[in-house]
């Protein structure tokens, strides 16, 4: 007796759509940067590394770290809209 597994392409049927890449300053000089912790190991320390990193090589005038709520979740729509008010330039980072 034959037992035939199926399998998932995971690689097969994606959406074809593109999203346009946001704008991107020319420079950092000035402008107000969020950096979103995923909450996994190091990532705070790792963020606030960044941070300072950006605010002196860079000129950043200031940096906002918020987390997420856990790092297997997306952030919350509440938390997107909250960097977008408040920053101008967004990066999602990866401890652990």
């Amino acid at each position: 007796m034959t037992s035939e597994l199926g399998f998932i392409d995971p690689t097969a049927g994606g959406g074809t759509a593109k999203i346009a890449l946001a704008a991107r300053p020319m420079d950092l000089a000035g402008k107000v940067v969020g950096l979103l912790d995923n909450t996994k190991e190091q990532g705070t320390l790792i963020l606030e590394t960044i941070g300072n990193a950006l605010r002196e090589r860079y000129g950043v005038a200031r940096v906002v770290i918020r987390s997420k709520e856990h790092y297997s979740k997306p952030a919350t729509d509440a938390l997107i809209d909250e960097m977008a008010q408040e920053v101008q330039v967004a990066i999602a980072a990866v401890g652990g």
